[in-house]
C-alpha cells in the first residue's frame, strides 16, 4: 500500500527531531530549476502570483533568494517540516521510530516545488502550491511540469494490484496521471453531520486524512478491509453512504 497526502503551507523548522537517517528528494535538481524561476520574481510579483500578504511575500522572496545557500535556512525532513491540519492528524512526533520507518515506505507527499517526497526527505522552507500558475521552461504550469515525473515514480514503486490510497486534496491529486496507474486507487471520504445534514467540512476532512494515514501506518494496512476499519476521532465506515467501494465514506 502507498498513501498520497498533500503538503502544508504552514511550516515548522524548530521543533526537536528524532535521531533517524534522512533521505534525499527524488527531484532535488528539478526543485532548484523551479526555484530559479521563482528567484527572479520580486516580492510584489510573488504577492500577486500566490495571493498572499506583503509580509508573506517578503518572507518567501528571501527564501527563494537564499535557497540552499544560507545558514538561515536549514533542511528538515518533510513530514516534520509541514505543519497543517493533515499533519496535526498524522501527529508524527508521537509515532514510534518503527512506525516512522514504515511511513517512509508507504507515504508519499505531493509538492509544488519538490514534486513527490518521502516523509524523511530533507527539504528547505518554501511556499509553492501546485495550483500556482507558474511557467517553468516549456511547461505552461506546474501540473504540466510534474505530471509525467511524479506518475513515473509512482508507477515504478507500485507493485501489481498494490493499493494506492488517495488522501491528498484535489489540487495536488490532479498532478497524478491516474489513467496510467494500473492499480486500485482508494479515495476515502470523510463527512460530518451539520444542521442535520451530512457533508464534507474541509477542516475536519483534512485532519481526518492525517488520522487515516496514521491509522494505516500503525496497522501496517494493505487491503480495502483494513481501510474500512478506521475509527479514529469518532469516524466510522458507513456502507449505507458508500456508493462506490473505492470511495468509502466515513461519517460521524
Amino acid at each position: 500500500m502507498k498513501i498520497l497526502i498533500s503538503p502544508a503551507k504552514s511550516l515548522d523548522f524548530e521543533s526537536k527531531l528524532p535521531q533517524l537517517d534522512w533521505s534525499i528528494p527524488f527531484f532535488e535538481k528539478e526543485a532548484i530549476q523551479i526555484n530559479s524561476v521563482l528567484k527572479k520574481k520580486s516580492p510584489k510579483n510573488l504577492q500577486k502570483l500566490m495571493s498572499i500578504s506583503e509580509k508573506l511575500a517578503q518572507l518567501n522572496w528571501e527564501r527563494n533568494q537564499y535557497f540552499g545557500i544560507s545558514e538561515n535556512f536549514q533542511k528538515r525532513p518533510a513530514v516534520f517540516a509541514f505543519d497543517g491540519d493533515v499533519y496535526s492528524g498524522l501527529s508524527v512526533q508521537s509515532l514510534s521510530k518503527d512506525s516512522i520507518l514504515i511511513m517512509q515506505e508507504k507515504i508519499r507527499i505531493l509538492s509544488g516545488l519538490y514534486g513527490l517526497l518521502r516523509p524523511l526527505d530533507q527539504i528547505l522552507p518554501y511556499r509553492l502550491e501546485m495550483g500556482t500558475y507558474l511557467k517553468v521552461g516549456n511547461h505552461k504550469n506546474l501540473y504540466d511540469f510534474w505530471k509525467s515525473k511524479v506518475t513515473n515514480v509512482l508507477q515504478n514503486e507500485l507493485k501489481t494490484n498494490e493499493i494506492l490510497v488517495n488522501l491528498a486534496s484535489a489540487e495536488y491529486y490532479g498532478v497524478v496521471d491516474i489513467k496510467t496507474l494500473n492499480v486500485p486507487i482508494v479515495s476515502p471520504q470523510f463527512k460530518d453531520f451539520k444542521n442535520g445534514n451530512l457533508k464534507m467540512i474541509s477542516f475536519f476532512a483534512k485532519k481526518a486524512r492525517g488520522m487515516m494515514a496514521r491509522f494505516l501506518i500503525e496497522k501496517e494496512a494493505n487491503t480495502l478491509e483494513d481501510i474500512k476499519g478506521f475509527t479514529s476521532d469518532g469516524y466510522v465506515f458507513s456502507s449505507e453512504h458508500t456508493k462506490n467501494e473505492l470511495e468509502p465514506v466515513f461519517i460521524r
